[in-house]
This record gives structure tokens, C-alpha cells and sequence, in this order.
């Protein structure tokens, strides 16, 4: 976790999210992001939408973080609504954030 005044840019592999303390416009991260990803054994489950926001439940508390996210690649940045920044790598379909192992829930049919 960053503080945003300790950064000038985030830049996800060749993509400028942030520049300056502005964001980058929000874009759909494609169906190989969206969904729930889950860390059974530490009590987190993370949302993240189509419209580039994400919700994260931790033991039980639903919506105890949410922001927005911008995913490129197999690289993923968070900014919390509080002002927070975080950051995440996805490897083998993992999702690696934080210490957090998240692995993606399948749809409900």
C-alpha cells in the first residue's frame, strides 16, 4: 500500500493510469477481471466490476474496502475510496494482493 501523495504516476505495463494525482479514465477490464475472487482461509472476498469499481468483503463485512481499480495485463492498481493506493499481479489465474491468494468464484448458474 502506497500513499497517494508519495506518487507522481501509476503506470500498469505500458498504460497511464494516474498522472499527477488525476486519474485515468475508467475502462471496461474485460471478462478476465470482472467477477468475485476469494481468499478463503483469510476471510476476503473481492468484487470487481465491469465499470472498473471493486468492493471487498473481509470477515463478513461486506463493503469494508471499495474503489476503483484499472487492470491491464496481468497487473491490477486500486485506488480506495478512503485514498489509499494498492496494488495486485494475477499468475495462473491467482490473484495475488496484499498477501492475499485470491482465486476467482465461479458464476452461480
Amino acid at each position: 500500500m502506497v500513499n497517494p501523495q508519495d506518487l507522481l504516476a501509476v503506470v500498469l505495463e505500458d498504460q497511464v493510469v494516474v498522472w499527477d494525482g488525476s486519474t485515468a479514465d475508467l475502462h471496461d477490464p474485460g471478462p478476465d477481471w470482472v467477477g468475485a475472487w476469494t481468499d478463503p482461509s483469510r476471510g476476503m472476498t473481492q468484487h470487481l466490476s465491469a465499470d472498473g469499481r471493486y468492493s471487498e468483503t473481509r470477515g463478513g463485512r461486506r463493503d469494508a474496502y471499495t474503489g476503483c481499480f484499472w487492470a491491464h495485463r496481468d497487473w491490477v492498481a486500486y485506488l480506495d475510496d478512503t485514498g489509499f493506493w494498492a496494488f495486485g499481479q494475477r499468475a495462473d489465474d491467482v490473484l495475488h494482493h496484499a498477501r492475499f491468494v485470491l482465486r476467482r468464484v465461479p458464476p452461480r448458474a
